[in-house]
């Protein structure tokens, strides 16, 4: 609860900031300042763990550059030292002129690429700070500075709290929806494909590195001693993301989930060319949502074997390409893959080369603002697909930013795929079957179509019952709220009402008073709402003395009425 808390109060003092102005900006400005504040604690973590064991730690981090110096000098008691704390310009120019650069330089002077120093040049290399406001920075700084990584219980709060975040980005927009796709599926996908301690994992559209981190949480259940631990930490997780943001995201949600030193590389997978991928290029599984209806330049589609401008299938192209034989995927992909014409030759080539064993239709709504409809494709490379298992997600209810999926929505689907039953929602195409376009379109043969039996004169006379009935509603809603003004068509007008008075009775002059005094009364009633009490009672009066004004124009038109019906009687 303290992170959610301290999160929500983080982003409310960035809405206060000039620089930042989307979900993206918040998610961007605050990761950098937890990376820090947990790089610090781990620091202090490894320091402590060294000197237990009789040994001496090198920090990465040293001198004034330390979290603990710059950001969060403590008293005798703990607290804040306010006096020695930089706040204001002094804050923000030390920041963009000392900090950010001496954090790029570790890409210089760290020994490897494969090391923790290296990342954090590559991560600060691509970030500008965008808290203009060292006033600002200073509070969130302070709030920061509350959280602690050092349990594991405080681990995996602070990891949930970051992936809602993330969730939030992708919300937030077109942009953000390009990086997060929605956890339980990508949980599900990683249960069916079940990946091994010592096989490679790869996204090469990894986007926030859902898939990667969700797939490390299920494979580090599987750890037993410290040479599992090792190659889960260094030689499993592989990922590629061409754009700075959602690469920044990557390898910080990587490293806060418990893996040093991510290989994340940022780059365009695209350009890669088909031709100059080796064995030993290959990875063994492949989980991945690849972003689709991008550009890309002419010579990247050159890279493809299968001419295509649609991204989506440059990046099957590459999934197949480079899946070992034996490996498995899991790839979500827009759903008109199963049926489109220019999707013809990679359907072929995917069932040629892999056994395409389950299809999971996803339902409208999996992917909040796409507006798309997507499904699973779940293949095994090295033997040719003889029969598909289809699943068709019916999770009862329309899903969307308050009713999202969940996993409870996909427990039929992995119970049922374990031995590709048939069901309602499931059924086996032969391949057999198949056209010569391949066409996997997902047509559920096991859904029974409830069917209109009435004749056209039922069905006639049950469309004029309705009109009646909606003619009676009608009718009563337009007695009892209506009434006055049917009276007003029908002409039975009362002439010594005030709209009456005021609409037909008034002089030019009286009218223009009039509105004018009804004018300077809402403007009053308007101040009213944020006044304080004293004002309050004073400007409660000055509009009374107005209404007095308005009613002493009609009342004197009433009286004349009255005077009127005496002289008649």
């Amino acid at each position: 609860m303290q992170y959610e808390q301290t999160f929500n109060a983080i982003d409310n003092i960035l809405r206060n900031e000039a620089g930042c102005s989307t979900e993206l900006d918040y998610l961007e400005q605050t990761s950098w300042l937890l990376f820090l504040k947990y790089l610090d604690d781990l620091e202090n973590e490894r320091d402590m763990k060294a000197m237990l064991s009789g040994k001496q730690y090198k920090p990465i981090i040293t001198g004034y550059m330390r979290w603990s110096q710059w950001a969060a000098p403590k008293t005798k008691e703990g607290k804040i030292d306010d006096v020695n704390a930089m706040t204001g310009p002094d804050l923000a120019k030390f920041v963009d002129e000392k900090l950010f650069p001496y954090l790029r330089d570790f890409q210089k002077t760290a020994s490897s690429a494969n090391t923790l120093e290296y990342k954090i040049g590559e991560i600060f290399a691509e970030l500008r700070n965008k808290i203009t406001s060292g006033y600002n920075l200073r509070e969130i700084i302070n709030k920061v500075d509350e959280l602690h990584f050092q349990s594991a219980e405080d681990k995996h709060e602070m990891t949930v709290l970051y992936e809602s975040k993330i969730a939030k980005m992708g919300n937030a927009g077109r942009n953000g929806g390009e990086y997060y796709t929605p956890r339980p599926l990508i949980r599900t996908i990683v249960k069916v494909v079940d990946p091994q301690i010592g096989e490679t994992v790869y996204d090469p559209a990894c986007g926030s590195a859902g898939f990667l981190c969700e797939a490390f949480n299920y494979m580090k259940e599987k750890v037993h001693g410290t040479q599992d631990s090792k190659t889960l930490q260094e030689d499993t997780f592989y990922g590629v993301e061409k754009k700075p943001l959602p690469y920044i995201i990557a390898t910080m949600n990587m490293i806060f989930h418990g893996v040093a030193a991510p290989n994340i590389i940022r780059g365009n997978t695209l350009a890669i060319n088909l031709s100059q991928i080796q064995e030993s290029d290959r990875k063994k599984v492949i989980l991945a949502n690849p972003p689709f209806g991008g550009s890309e330049r002419g010579e990247v589609k050159q890279n493809f074997d299968i001419n295509t401008s649609e991204t989506a299938y440059m990046f099957m192209q590459h999934f197949i390409k480079m899946l070992k034989t034996g490996g498995r995927a899991g790839i979500v992909i827009k759903n008109t893959f199963l049926s489109n014409g220019d999707a013809s030759a990679l359907r072929k080539l995917l069932l040629e080369q892999c056994n395409l064993h389950t299809i999971l239709d996803l339902p409208s709504g999996v992917f909040q603002g796409a507006g798309v409809k997507t499904v699973v494709l779940f293949f095994d490379k090295g033997k040719k697909t003889e029969k598909i298992w289809y699943y068709q997600l019916n999770p009862g209810r329309n899903l969307g930013k308050t009713n999202a999926l969940n996993e409870e929505d996909l427990a039929d689907f992995l119970r049922l795929q374990k031995t590709k039953a048939d069901s309602e929602n499931s059924w086996t195409v032969d391949c057999r079957d198949l056209g010569e376009d391949c066409d996997l379109s997902v047509k559920n043969p096991n859904k029974i179509e409830e069917k209109d039996e009435r004749t056209p004169q039922e069905v006639f006379e049950n469309l004029n019952n309705l009109q009646s009935q909606a003619d009676d509603i009608l009718e009563a809603l337009q007695e009892e709220f209506w009434k006055d003004d049917i009276e007003d068509v029908f002409g039975f007008v009362d002439e010594n009402s005030d709209d009456y008075i005021v609409n037909h009775r008034l002089t030019k002059e009286e009218r223009r008073e009039y509105d004018e005094l009804e004018k300077q009364a809402d403007e009053l009633m308007k101040m009213k709402r944020s006044a304080s009490s004293d004002e309050r009672d004073s400007l409660k009066r000055k509009v009374s003395k107005l209404y007095e004004r308005m009613e002493d124009l009609i009342d004197k038109y009433k009286d004349d009425e009255e005077e009127y019906e005496e002289d008649e009687k």
